[in-house]
């Protein structure tokens, strides 16, 4: 398990998601020449091929008349799910729906936004469109029981990687309860309808490949939950309003309008104002908007940098905002490393010209309502931005909360923000500034050496087990002082991990 964690961490959920997609249609290509599936590899290719290629120029057309970034990877991503539920090319008359539903998902991106923020799935409203338009439906026809394996698999790492096991499983749950009321109702046999929905559905592949889309998903896990049971629940065909019976895609898209009404409708295009070194691979860059950003502090973004030769880590990341909503400027804190992606060299190398996009705001790393709620802040290195964002809050609105941060670096060189936390003071927020690397500690150095242990956070910290734990940084870091935490008898409730989909 350390191997696939490690594994996961370091590939981005884009790439997990493109790679995933491939090895799909090259499965079913070989089950296809097997005779195992109805499609020989030809169709296959023939349909993702001019899928592909519609999306790309339709792409590039879009991006030209709306003036926006191009994101590739995306349209890749978009087209290559196309291909997996829209019958493989049989004859010509099947060109008409490749086409117009490739034309449709990506310029949806486009047409269908507000405030340049799409509002429905790609793939799900084009295929409800061509529904309509040309009576010509999706068959979800990778929804088969050869496929089903492969399916779940990949599905199970995409889900492990962006931390969204609760929100399919209440999908799940959701159209399970749904399709076997209905089952039960009519007489049917209940296990006759679970083996069918599991083995021969779209189930696997919309859950794990589209519902759990970030884009088109409510910014916190419990909007996410009654997301993810919404759309269960409309999911089952024999769910209808009159003469019109509910397809997987149409079941999205009205889940998309509810998350839509409850998501921040921002997306910002922004330009860089001013950038710090701290150290010699920490980086922070601060952006002036041209409107103002409404979030809580902690909360991350979705953030695309379009640059030259993109590797295979593509050009989005997300980042936690470093600012606090109190400050007119957006602020992020980056950590660099020697091997850096394409992403991270052009993000080193950022001028004021190149424009970065933000969109998706999101997060539940949040601070407590209650104001009496007592807090251990737990920082590793880059893991400090959103202690800094809900610091520098309290500062500016004067909130004296019982909170002790704990801040561990290599070196001394590398610790940031000491100005805010050094302001926290004032209002009673204490900092333990702790140096891992013995070997570099300078000789006037007044903080403590070593890393974060069970005996450090009793000695600052006597009322422990009253406190509620706030631990952000690097993937490894954060899963191993869960664990130091829970032999020190802390809840898990008590524990708040920071995480967005794709830490590197």
């Amino acid at each position: 398990m350390k191997f696939l964690d490690t594994f996961l961490d370091r590939i981005t959920m884009y790439k997990l998601v493109f790679y995933g997609l491939i090895g799909l249609l090259l499965t079913a290509g070989i089950f296809g020449a097997f005779g195992i599936l109805p499609y020989s590899p030809f169709a296959i290719l023939y349909s993702t091929a001019v899928l592909i290629i519609v999306g790309i120029i339709t792409n590039i057309i879009f991006a030209y008349v709306f003036e926006a970034p191009t994101n590739t990877e995306s349209t890749y991503i978009t087209t290559l799910i196309l291909a997996l539920i829209i019958t493989p090319f049989r004859n010509i008359h099947d060109l008409p729906m490749l086409g117009w539903a490739a034309l449709l998902a990506i310029s949806s991106k486009y047409i269908l936004a507000i405030n340049k923020k799409h509002v429905f799935n790609p793939v799900a409203i084009a295929v409800v469109l061509t529904a309509f338009w040309l009576n010509d439906s999706a068959s979800w026809w990778v929804g088969t029981s050869v496929m089903a394996p492969f399916v779940v698999v990949f599905g199970l790492l995409i889900v492990r990687k962006i931390q969204r096991e609760d929100m399919v499983f209440t999908f799940f749950a959701a159209a399970l309860i749904t399709e076997g009321f209905f089952t039960i109702t009519r007489g049917g046999d209940p296990f006759a309808m679970l083996k069918n929905v599991s083995l021969h559905s779209s189930l696997f592949f919309f859950a794990f490949l589209m519902l759990t889309e970030p884009l088109t998903t409510p910014p916190t896990k419990g909007l996410r939950l009654f997301y993810a049971g919404l759309v269960g629940f409309l999911f089952p065909p024999s769910m209808h309003l009159g003469s019109v019976y509910s397809t997987p895609e149409l079941a999205l898209v009205i889940g998309n309008i509810f998350s839509y009404l409850v998501s921040p409708k921002q997306k910002l295009i922004l330009y860089l104002r001013e950038k710090l070194q701290y150290g010699t691979d920490v980086m922070h860059f601060i952006f002036t908007p041209k409107e103002p950003l409404k979030y809580v502090p902690g909360q991350y973004m979705e953030w695309t940098l379009p640059h030259e030769k993109v590797d295979f880590r593509g050009n989005r990341r997300y980042f936690t905002l470093a600012s606090s909503p109190t400050e007119p400027e957006i602020h992020l804190g980056v950590k660099f490393y020697p091997s850096g992606s394409s992403f991270k060299k052009a993000l080193y190398g950022l001028g004021n010209k190149t424009p970065f996009v933000a969109a998706s705001l999101a997060g539940d790393f949040t601070l407590p309502k209650k104001m009496d709620a007592k807090l251990v802040f737990i920082a590793g290195g880059i893991g400090i931005t959103p202690f800094r964002s809900m610091i520098k809050y309290c500062v500016d609105m004067h909130q004296s909360r019982a909170i002790t941060l704990f801040y561990a670096n290599k070196k001394a060189s590398e610790i940031a923000y000491t100005d805010v936390f050094t302001e926290a003071e004032k209002i009673g927020i204490k900092t333990i500034y702790t140096l891992t690397d013995k070997e570099s500690v300078p000789s006037n150095w007044t903080g403590e050496i070593g890393r974060i242990t069970p005996e450090m956070i009793k000695k600052y910290v006597p009322d422990f087990l009253d406190r509620t734990f706030y631990l952000s940084g690097p993937h490894n870091m954060v899963e191993g002082f869960e664990e130091v935490l829970k032999t020190m008898n802390i809840a898990q409730s008590r524990i708040k991990k920071d995480f967005f989909p794709g830490f590197v």
